[in-house]
Order: C-alpha cells, then structure tokens, then sequence
C-alpha cells in the first residue's frame, strides 16, 4: 500500500492547494526572562542570565502567543473538491475538520466486498466509547457517482443503520472521486455495468486532515484502527 506522504506529495502541488490559517482558542505560554527591577524597562530576553545593570538575576516571565491552527500540506481540508452527502447537502471535505475521521471508498450496489468494509466501520464504531462517539465521523465515499445519488445514499444508510449523526455518505464528480481516491492510494475500475474491482482500505484522518493511520483487509482486525482512534480523540 502506497503511503499517503507520498501521494499527497505528488497530488497537492498539482492541484494549486494552497494551505488556509484560522485562529484558534486556546493560547500557548512561552517562557521568557526580565530583570526584577526593570532596569532596561519592558526588555525582554530569551535566555535566564543576569541582568547588565544592577546584575541582579533576570526573572522568569510568560508570555501569551496566540496560536494559529494550520493546515499542512498533508491535510486532505486542501481539496477544493464539493461533495453530496445522503441528505443532499453540499459540502467541501474540510467541513469534516475538527474532529477524527474514519473513511472508507465503496459503491452501494455491490454485494462482496463492500457490505463486509461496512460490517468492519459499524465494529469500529462500536468500539467506540459512548463519550468520544461525538468526536468522530465515520465516512463512506461512492465510487459509483452515477447510480449513488443522495436519495440513493440515503435509502443505503437506513438499510445499514447508518443513520445517526456521526454517519456521512458522500457521492461527487467522477473527477473528484478520482482525485480523492488517489489521495487514498485507493485503486478502482468499472469492470462491468454495475460491478467494480477497488481496495479495501480504511483511513483514519486526525482533525486537521492528515493521515493517522490505514488498514487494509476484509474482515480484519481493527484492534490497532479502534486504539488509533482513541488516541487521537483523547
């Protein structure tokens, strides 16, 4: 399985994304030094030392900086790619951001591979403490566009019992699926009307969009994706 490092490497700078900066809440402390008797006034310095005046040693001191959340070149909140969801809803990935991602790429009319990549999410979720379930998005994306429309999603997600809030199903162009699906190092092919050969990958993405952690397999153990999972919403 190709690392996404890679992939996004060779993706991104194609696709002109460019990385956005948005503030964030929560301020970091960063320790600084100052003389006691502010002999050189509000003079700041990096280093403890002592200070050239009245040689006395300099104090420490915090100082607030405000943060800024970056996304990074790996984030896939770069795509400028628009998807629909089940319920008919335009979204861009980075709507997602914020909270862990668990996605995988299927299309509704199969009957091998995929009902079993959805068995694998729903044991996933289930291993998901009650508390921490409100953290976490557990994606599919179509790979079949053309036949999984938003009412189509929809009426997949009630057979399944995908219908809580942490469930997105998410259908786009045959161009962004492609594109996202090489992000993914998910490959596929239309060998028939109505049937694809694909990977059978799960992702997990952290909040900013990058990559954690990925598992390939049917009906493997997700021991390591669930612990993964816990660790990034903790």
């Amino acid at each position: 399985m190709k690392k996404i490092t890679y992939i996004l490497f060779l993706i991104l700078p194609v696709a002109n994304l460019s990385s956005c900066y948005t503030k964030k809440k929560n301020d970091l402390a960063m320790v600084e030094y100052q003389c006691p008797m502010k002999c050189e006034g509000d003079k700041i310095f990096a280093e403890p030392g002592t200070c050239l005046v009245c040689r006395m040693d300099l104090q420490p001191v915090e100082t607030k900086i405000e943060e800024t959340d970056e996304i990074s070149g790996l984030s896939i909140y770069n795509l400028p790619s628009k998807w629909t969801t089940q319920n008919n809803s335009q979204i861009e990935l980075k709507t997602l951001k914020g909270e862990v991602v668990v996605m995988v790429m299927i299309y509704t009319s199969c009957q091998a591979a995929c009902p079993r990549l959805v068995a694998d999410m729903r044991g996933i979720e289930k291993q998901i403490p009650e508390a921490q379930k409100n953290k976490v998005k557990f994606v599919l994306v179509s790979i079949d566009p053309e036949t999984d429309t938003p009412e189509r999603l929809k009426e997949f997600s009630i057979e399944n019992e995908l219908d809580s809030n942490q469930w997105v199903l998410l259908r786009g162009s045959e161009m962004d699926t492609r594109e996202f699906a090489a992000v993914l190092a998910v490959n596929y092919k239309q060998i028939s009307p109505m049937d694809f050969s694909h990977s059978n990958i799960i992702s997990v993405f952290d909040e900013k969009g990058e990559l954690a952690y990925q598992k390939e397999g049917l009906g493997v153990n997700h021991k390591a994706t669930v612990s993964k999972i816990l660790e990034l919403v903790n």
